[in-house]
């Protein structure tokens, strides 16, 4: 099984949430040429968006919304491919309008934390996330994204509290689990997280995250032939984590996790 990236796992998210409003598109729409039209776009857009071609979907969807500027979905469609693209004070004005439009739906709080998150606006994506939950109390993607936030915050106890709960929502949210091991590493509880992180590893043999949070976990504590082991894994699937500015900023591991990865970097 193919672990994705954080990243895109969370762009992933996002779009399969919003396929789901899929009967709302017709909404609003004077003639059924113009729905034939609109539905012709939003497949392709869609589309677009799953092979990472941002600019060519950020454009479909804006003739989308061009045809049916009330529909929520579309605004905030098109807020994803935004925040793909880091251009993201136009994905928050995007979501803005998707909340304006649709003040009970989940979705656009999520996917709007998401941008205030890139922004470093802790407060502000506290905020949507609380309101996503207050709204979908079950929600597993809220509950991790709001234990990245306390993470950054350095409020790993709070933080270790919201990726369990993630974790006990979606048991097959592999990154909510890992997210759980880290937290506990952080927190110096070393036994628990080197079982879940060994957990995760023979549950998802190609999940390059656990394995390289493993080799510096497993490094650090002086097991040296599985910690080397592990990261001719790690550097099969995924090179990034050669890369301490993409694991510390995009991948977002917490402060002692990188350190450990970074020790081991040093000795290579």
């Amino acid at each position: 099984m193919r672990i994705e990236s954080a990243a895109l796992a969370q762009r992933t998210h996002m779009l399969q949430q919003l396929i789901a409003w899929t009967l709302v598109l017709v909404l609003g729409i004077s003639s059924a040429a113009q729905a034939s039209t609109l539905e012709e776009l939003y497949q392709v857009a869609m589309e677009a968006s799953y092979r990472g071609e941002f600019v060519k979907a950020e454009q479909l969807w804006s003739e989308a919304i061009a045809i049916a500027p009330d529909n929520a979905a579309l605004w905030s469609n098109r807020g994803n491919v935004r925040v793909s693209q880091n251009h993201l004070q136009e994905a928050i004005a995007d979501y803005d309008e998707s909340v304006r439009l649709a003040p009970t739906a989940p979705d656009p709080y999520l996917n709007r934390g998401t941008a205030w998150e890139g922004l470093r606006e802790w407060d502000k994506a506290i905020a949507d996330y609380e309101q996503v939950l207050q709204l979908a109390p079950e929600d597993a993607a809220a509950h991790n994204n709001l234990g990245n936030v306390r993470s950054s915050l350095g409020e790993y106890e709070q933080a270790l509290a919201e990726f369990e709960t993630a974790s006990r929502l979606a048991p097959g949210f592999a990154f909510a689990s890992a997210n759980v091991a880290l937290t506990l590493f952080q927190l110096d509880r070393v036994p628990e997280a080197l079982q879940r992180m060994r957990s995760l590893v023979r549950k998802y043999p190609n999940f390059a995250d656990m394995r390289a949070a493993l080799t510096a976990v497993l490094w650090q504590e002086g097991q040296r032939g599985e910690a080397e082991s592990n990261w001719v894994a790690v550097m099969g699937l995924d090179s990034r984590y050669r890369d301490l500015t993409w694991v510390r900023q995009i991948r977002r591991w917490p402060p002692a996790a990188v350190t450990a990865l970074e020790q081991f970097l040093a000795l290579q």
